[in-house]
């Protein structure tokens, strides 16, 4: 499993020119899934993410975890992290999970977000989505379990 996470000043999902979602301050999570990741994947990323400390404090040093700081999570499933460039030039998604495998594992993860008690908003697995954020830092993290 895959994370890219992103902080953000505020982060929002569109579908068909539709404002789905949005966040504050906060994290934008973009999660992907390979062959093989299970629910232990969710489980250790999702406590990885909420207590990284990526997020300033007030000497501007980064001690702060999303949880000290009550971010705003948004989480957006994107298989295209697991894309192969290495032959070619079309990306091959060999590794990435299937969509019927992929999208329980999205749904846990999301759960595990907000049983920490942050506000976690998503994206809809599977949709052509538009996502627009303020990458504040910027700061970007990949986080991966199961390698």
């Amino acid at each position: 499993m895959r994370l890219v996470l992103q902080r953000t000043s505020n982060a929002e999902v569109w579908i068909d020119g539709r404002q789905h979602a949005r966040t504050k301050a906060g994290l934008l999570v973009l999660f992907g899934t390979k062959s093989g990741d299970d629910s232990s994947s969710c489980r250790f990323l999702a406590e990885k993410a909420v207590n990284l400390r990526i997020f300033e404090d007030e000497a501007g040093k980064m001690n702060l975890s999303a949880l000290d700081v009550n971010a705003e999570v948004m989480v957006v499933s994107q298989f295209t992290l697991y894309a192969d460039c290495h032959k070619g030039r079309r990306p091959s998604y060999s590794e990435a999970m299937e969509p019927a495998q992929a999208e329980p594992l999205y749904l846990e993860f999301i759960q595990r977000l907000r049983e920490s008690g942050l506000q976690v908003a998503s994206g809809v697995f599977g949709a052509k989505m538009d996502v627009r954020l303020c990458n504040s830092g910027p700061v970007t993290i990949i986080l991966e379990h199961g390698v």
